[in-house]
Formats: structure tokens, sequence, C-alpha cells
């Protein structure tokens, strides 16, 4: 390209890239995700009696 070009019509240069495969990229972000989770509350424990199971007719 000649310097008597506008700049507008110039391609802008892509950034370089960072070099990590997307496989590391996405299991580095599922690891953030598993070790940024708050562990889940424990279920209530039923109380009272449990109902019986009815028979079919």
């Amino acid at each position: 390209m000649s310097r008597t070009e506008p700049q507008a019509r110039r391609r802008p240069q892509s950034s370089a890239l960072s070099g990590v495969p997307m496989s590391e990229l996405l299991a580095s972000c599922a690891a953030a995700a598993a070790v940024s989770t708050p562990p889940r509350a424990p279920e209530p424990e039923a109380r009272g009696p449990l109902r019986e199971h009815r028979e079919a007719a």
C-alpha cells in the first residue's frame, strides 16, 4: 500500500494470536467455574412418616 492512500482503506492488522489451543481455553474456563461455584446446600431431610405405596387397582 502506498502512503498516499487514506488510512480508512488500509486493513487493520489483527493482534497476534495468543497461541493457546481452544480446548485448553475451554478447560481452564470450566475449571475456574468449578472452583468459584459454591457447593450446593444439603437437601432438607424428610420429616414425619412416609406415605405408604398404594396398590394399583
